[in-house]
């Protein structure tokens, strides 16, 4: 029998993290990646994505 810490591991999926693609121009902090933007949560800059 597997423990179940093991087979709870097995069920639950674990999103990979990826890192931010920018970093904020106006103080040099990463970037949280959003649907719709890029925002900083140091300055509270914003650089909005280009709609497709």
């Amino acid at each position: 029998m597997e423990d179940k810490a093991v087979q709870h591991a097995k069920k639950k999926s674990i999103k990979a993290y990826k890192p931010a693609a920018k970093f904020c121009s106006k103080c040099g902090a990463r970037m949280a990646d959003h649907k719709d933007r890029f925002a900083c949560g140091r300055c509270k800059y914003t650089e909005w994505k280009a709609n497709k």
